[in-house]
């Protein structure tokens, strides 16, 4: 086997060659875009079929000649359970078994690593706590890290500075995790990078960011919008250009703590273990995030699967990666309820924009037929500057909700509104309990579950 730092510094080569070219593709027209999509979904399909048992029996009858974007919405959909179950099926590198990722995904505890001097496996709870497994070739990996970053680092290459930008990622504290593991495999001194795992004590995170004084702060946006009440307290004591949320939803409330802290643009990151890069916030003053779309087709669909049209909240997306030739994910659902933007956006992209996604479709709670949005609970909740961390969990007739308080709130006052609030969505006799508590537990990857449903209730 070939060393790590040997492989990771070839890598390191062969992405800054590819640099340019992903780089020069966020101004490309939308006719360009178009072609390019439809060329790599066509490749996609057909190398698909040739390697993978599980896609040449569902892909098997596609004219992959007569392939468009539009009749892609012809083929079958897969969802995680599919991928899971099948996985071994799926894969287009025999070795790549299941076991033998998850082994090598168990070893990914003090830092980054190759599969078979090759691939890069990552593993996702998601928000919906169901686990998954994901392998990234050579080049996949490379559009994974650039995909993210390209916007960043084209903005970066025009600023006038003394020394190179410095960036300090707050995020999962191993390389399991595709934010972690793709900045460990492609850090160079042109970028400095220093990590902070969001399971540290707060004041430990703080002490590091003092001493290192990033360009760039990067993290998941619950462990930011933390710092940023330390920065109003004057604990942090940093000035970064661009602060960067990731990973979690960035809601309104949040977005005006953050830019009340630092005084600068706070920009949103879309991305996903599936698939890598979805969509970027517009780092040229535009509103909104820029859909990659050279590296993944999205698909707005309803609960039924049907198309939705832009300006209309999406309850969930069909994704298709076209940088997924290792585990190809054609359709592949992602229960995020994203919209679609129906106007470019100011910059002169033709990218087309999305708005910040706020949640998703699987933490919609069902109370016997009844269905409440997380955003019933997530705006008082909001309001309340004394909050600064909360979880709800769904109880057969409410909610449980731990909150941790900064500030006296009048909690009792908190259970009567939203309390009311399920009466008026047709909740029989509501009951919301809130309780004050230190911390909120985070998941094995550090990201906040906000809302945690516990299945259709029975009427």
């Amino acid at each position: 086997m070939t060393g790590y730092e040997e492989l990771r510094q070839r890598h390191v080569r062969d992405a800054t060659a590819a640099a340019g070219e992903l780089i020069g593709r966020l101004d490309c027209s939308a006719a360009r875009l178009a072609a390019h999509r439809e060329t790599e979904l066509r490749w996609l399909v057909r190398s698909a079929r040739a390697a993978s048992p599980w896609h040449r029996e569902r892909l098997g009858h596609v004219d992959v000649d007569a392939l468009t974007e539009v009749s892609l919405a012809e083929l079958p959909v897969m969802i995680k359970d599919d991928l899971m179950a099948n996985f071994d099926e799926i894969v287009t590198d025999d070795r790549l078994r299941l076991a033998a990722v998850e082994d090598h995904l168990e070893r990914l505890r003090d830092g980054d690593a190759y599969l078979l001097d090759r691939y890069h496996a990552v593993a996702s709870g998601g928000s919906s706590g169901r686990r998954g497994v994901f392998v990234y070739g050579w080049d996949g990996w490379i559009a994974v890290y650039l995909g993210v970053l390209r916007q960043m680092m084209r903005e970066v290459a025009t600023w006038s500075q003394p020394a190179p930008p410095s960036l300090a990622l707050v995020a999962a504290g191993n390389a399991t995790h595709i934010t972690t593991a793709s900045t460990l495999t492609f850090s160079t001194p042109r970028l400095t990078t220093r990590q902070f795992p969001v399971a540290w004590p707060v004041e430990q995170i703080v002490a590091g960011l003092n001493d290192s004084r990033p360009t760039l702060l990067v993290g998941y946006t619950s462990a930011l919008h933390a710092l940023a009440r330390e920065a109003g307290a004057g604990r942090l004591r940093i000035t970064p250009r661009y602060v960067i949320t990731a990973s979690e939803p960035l809601l309104p409330e949040t977005r005006a703590d953050l830019e009340q802290a630092w005084g600068v643009p706070v920009l949103n990151y879309y991305a996903c273990s599936e698939v890598g890069a979805l969509a970027i916030s517009c780092h040229r003053g535009g509103q909104g995030l820029h859909l990659a779309e050279d590296l993944v087709i999205v698909e707005p669909v309803d609960a039924a699967g049907r198309p939705v049209p832009p300006g209309q909240r999406a309850d969930k997306i069909y994704v298709t990666s076209l940088v997924g030739d290792v585990l190809p994910l054609i359709r592949y659902e992602i229960t995020d309820e994203v919209t679609v933007l129906d106007e470019p956006c100011r910059c002169g992209s033709a990218h087309r924009l999305i708005a910040d996604p706020q949640g998703r479709l699987d933490e919609t709670f069902d109370y016997g037929g009844v269905r409440v949005h997380p955003h019933v609970f997530r705006s008082p909740l909001g309001r309340r500057r004394g909050i600064a961390e909360y979880q709800v969990r769904q109880t057969a007739r409410g909610a449980a909700v731990a909150v941790v308080c900064q500030d006296t709130v009048d909690l009792p006052g908190l259970e009567t509104e939203l309390a009311a609030l399920l009466a008026e969505l047709g909740v029989p006799e509501p009951e919301v309990a809130i309780r004050p508590v230190d911390s909120i537990v985070r998941q094995e990857t550090g990201k906040l579950r906000r809302f945690v449903p516990m299945g259709p209730v029975a009427t």
